[in-house]
This record gives C-alpha cells, sequence and structure tokens, in this order.
C-alpha cells in the first residue's frame, strides 16, 4: 500500500475516532442529563475545543521548544488519559443498561428505566459517577506516571555464562520519550539514579526521544554523564524513526553511546566473554534505508556457542531470538500497558506485556519503560529502572 494512501487512512481513522469520541462524551454527560439550555450550550463548546486540542496538541510537540511544550500541552494530553478512562466508564455503563434491557425484554419484564424522570436520573448520577471516577484515576495517573522511576531488580541464570562474569550487571532504560513532556532534569535524575547503582554495562532499548537532535539537544545532554565499566549501548525503537533517526544515530556516540545497528560487540577479558547484540526496531523498516532488524546479521561472526544478550525494542523479538540461542532479551515498547484499560489492547499485539518470562531456553524482560509517552498517567503500572544481576548456571 502506498505511504500516502496509509497516511490518508490514518487520517481518516484519527478524525473518526475524536469526532465519535467526543460527541459520544457529550451525548452522555451533556445532552441526556437535561442540562438548561445555556449549559447544554456551554457544555457543547468545552467538548468541541476539547477535541481541538487532540490534533493541535500533536502540531505542537513538533514545533513548540520543549522547555515550553510541557506547560502548553499538560492540558491537551491529561484530557487524552482521562478521555480514554471516560469512554471505558461511560461503555460499562451503557453495556449495564443494554444488558438490563434485554434481561427485561427475554423475561417480559418491565423495564425499570422505563419511565423517564428514573431515566433522567440514572443518567445524571452515571455522569456524576463515571465524569468524577475518571477525574480521580487521572489525578492518581498522574502521580504514578511523574514521581522518579522505581529500581527493579532481577537475577537471571545465563546459560553458558563464565564463572568470571558472574555477578556481572546490566541497567536497562527504555522508553524515556524525552521531548514534549519529559526534559533535562527528570533524565539527570534518572541518569543520577542509575549511576548509582554502578552497573557493569547500560542498556538503552529504545524511544529514547520524540523529536529531531536539534530541538532536544540540550534535554539529552545529561546522557553523557552515564557511568558503566563496559560501556553504554543503544537500540532503536519506533519513536526514532519519526524524530529523524539517522541524525541520532550520529549523534548519539558523541554522548559516549555505542549504537548496536544489527550488530554485536563482545563484553568481558579474553577467555571469558559474553556476546551483546542488538537490532534495529520491528516496525523500522520502510523509514530509513537499511534498516529493519536483522537478527543474522547482529549475530554474524560470532563463533563457538558463546552466551548471548539482545537488545530489542519490542518483546516479539523473542520468538526469533529463542530459535538463536539467545539467553536473554532485553525489551520495552509496552510501558506495562501505561494505564487500565489500555493493557489488554497491548496483549493483541505483544507475547508478553510487563516482566520476566521464559521462551524455550530463553528469558525475556519487557520493561514497564522508564518514562512515558502521551499522557502524563501510569494506573497499575510504574517507571523503571531496570537491574539485571547475571549469574553462572550452578
Amino acid at each position: 500500500m502506498a505511504r500516502w494512501l496509509q497516511f490518508g487512512l490514518f487520517l481518516l481513522m484519527v478524525v473518526l475516532f475524536v469526532g465519535g469520541s467526543h460527541y459520544y462524551v457529550w451525548r452522555r454527560l451533556v445532552h441526556d442529563t437535561g442540562l438548561p439550555a445555556v449549559w447544554r450550550h456551554v457544555g457543547l463548546w468545552v467538548v468541541i475545543g476539547l477535541a481541538l486540542l487532540l490534533p493541535a496538541s500533536f502540531l505542537l510537540s513538533r514545533t513548540l521548544s520543549p522547555d515550553v511544550s510541557r506547560w502548553v500541552l499538560f492540558l491537551p494530553y491529561f484530557w487524552m488519559g482521562m478521555l480514554v478512562l471516560l469512554l471505558f466508564l461511560l461503555g460499562l455503563a451503557d453495556l449495564g443498561r443494554f444488558g438490563s434491557w434485554v434481561w427485561a425484554k427475554a423475561s417480559h419484564a418491565a423495564y425499570w428505566l422505563e419511565a423517564p424522570a428514573r431515566r433522567l436520573a440514572w443518567f445524571r448520577w452515571g455522569a456524576l459517577a463515571t465524569g468524577g471516577t475518571a477525574l480521580v484515576a487521572s489525578l492518581v495517573g498522574l502521580y504514578f506516571a511523574l514521581r522518579p522511576p522505581v529500581v527493579v531488580r532481577h537475577e537471571v541464570e545465563l546459560p553458558r555464562l563464565p564463572r568470571e562474569l558472574d555477578g556481572l550487571t546490566i541497567a536497562q532504560l527504555t522508553d524515556l520519550h524525552l521531548g514534549p513532556t519529559l526534559g533535562r532534569e527528570w533524565l539527570a535524575d534518572v541518569v543520577r539514579r542509575t549511576n548509582e547503582l554502578r552497573p557493569d554495562l547500560v542498556a538503552i532499548t529504545g524511544d529514547l526521544v520524540d523529536g529531531d537532535v536539534e530541538t532536544l539537544r540540550e534535554v539529552v545532554e545529561p546522557l553523557r554523564e552515564l557511568r558503566a565499566k563496559h560501556g553504554v549501548f543503544f537500540v532503536t525503537g519506533n519513536h526514532e524513526y519519526y524524530s529523524g533517526v539517522e541524525a541520532w544515530l550520529a549523534y548519539l556516540p558523541e554522548l559516549g553511546i555505542r549504537v548496536l545497528h544489527n550488530e554485536h560487540v563482545w563484553v568481558g577479558v579474553e577467555g571469558a566473554r559474553l556476546v551483546l547484540a542488538g537490532i534495529d526496531d520491528h516496525s523500522s523498516r520502510g523509514f530509513a534505508t537499511g534498516h529493519g532488524p536483522d537478527l543474522e546479521a547482529a549475530l554474524r561472526g560470532v563463533v563457538g556457542d558463546p552466551p548471548i544478550v539482545l537488545l530489542a525494542h519490542q518483546p516479539k523479538a523473542v520468538f526469533e531470538a529463542s530459535a538463536r540461542g539467545v539467553g536473554l532479551v532485553l525489551t520495552g515498547h509496552t510501558h506495562g500497558g501505561q494505564f487500565y484499560p489500555w493493557v489488554p489492547m497491548v496483549h493483541l499485539q505483544q507475547p508478553h506485556v510487563s516482566g520476566l518470562h521464559r521462551h524455550g531456553g530463553t528469558w525475556l524482560y519487557v520493561s514497564d519503560g522508564t518514562g512515558f509517552w502521551g499522557p502524563a498517567l501510569r494506573l497499575g503500572t510504574t517507571g523503571e529502572i531496570a537491574l539485571f544481576t547475571l549469574r553462572a548456571p550452578r
């Protein structure tokens, strides 16, 4: 399918979703609650304004400086998250109402919302309950999104790991999404917390930025302070391909970060080493010439049967990695779902959404992400810095 046609279909879907979802919210919270005409009129324009904020936010995120955008975009991003919660709660209420109507018809009983006064009371109390719950949940989610990421520790027994490397530590950062919402001060704190762990190696598994190099040069500067005995390594996520990937891959080495573009390095000392490999994001083909995940290329030249750690952005990389005998795959991308009710949707795209899992002889870790994307909202998840201690087989 032609790129312009893909973009046209995407744009059509966005317009239909934004328009339809805001009409539904207006209908349930304003029209059906029987407000006086003047308040229905005010409510209509408020909802129209909120609907226009969403496409405006995407345009502003690309044009405003990071220092300005964090303030300007707070309201549209907050509304974006609250809208999803509202749609979920209103949908549940309507599903319950529809179920009771079906039950009444099937049992030939009187429908309890038949009377206009009772139906109006239902809509008014329902609007108050769903609106209040969505607002409180959004504020709680805001707190969990903005608090510093927690350190999550794991011990992983890596097949064939030499005894000399027993205890080697890897700190994983992923999905920082630096740009419109998360800036230099937040990153400096993440770097400080990571350095305090004294990792042997730092792995950044994609979606580092949302913006081009010139816009975010000052924002990413704290990355220069990351310290690890064996170095700091990076693989692309899907968002790098929306942000000028070639420029970023050229700039990151200036910050002391080694990019693994379908390639590997040896980590350790002579006679006691492991392979650290990295592949491009799974959705990168077509965005830049010569890009696309290629595990065969990443492992080309690896002889013998050494222990392998693979950095990849998306958890679906585990299928090929397991077939190639990779011991540990570190991924992100999902944000752990970031907030309910979005979590089940992520399961439709990825084999796992969060945590440490086993695929044959391969360990897969899916990080909840260090930052967040879009709305500053985390419900049921938390930002994290993952620290892995590798153990030799006993």
